[in-house]
């Protein structure tokens, strides 16, 4: 368990929502929970590749830009992000705390 932890801390940044919302309009933003979470809101602009799907999906993320990920409380981005580390991903990002604790513009269908 504490392996993990500091492998994924070593994999992805945790960032504040102020620093998520500085960087994510200049990045890809992307929502790792299932689509039916996705649909009921999401942050706009965001993306959705869920963990589920994340190893086949993985490469419509481009390797040379941020990735911005997040999903409802923050343990699944960070296994995406650790995922992504693994294929060779620098740039990765995460919402601390996930959309849970979002404030920001949302976008629901």
């Amino acid at each position: 368990m504490v392996v993990t932890m500091l492998r994924l801390r070593k994999a992805v940044t945790n960032l504040t929502q102020e620093e998520f919302i500085k960087g994510y309009r200049k990045a890809q933003l992307i929502d790792v929970r299932e689509q039916k979470d996705f649909e009921a809101g999401h942050i706009l602009g965001a993306r959705n590749i869920p963990y589920s799907q994340f190893r086949q999906r993985h490469k419509e993320i481009r390797p040379d830009l941020p990735a911005y990920l997040y999903d409802q409380n923050g343990g699944k981005s960070a296994r995406a992000a650790l995922l992504l580390k693994k294929k060779g991903y620098t740039k990765l990002y995460q919402l601390q705390g996930g959309f849970r604790q979002w404030t920001g513009k949302i976008r629901s269908k």
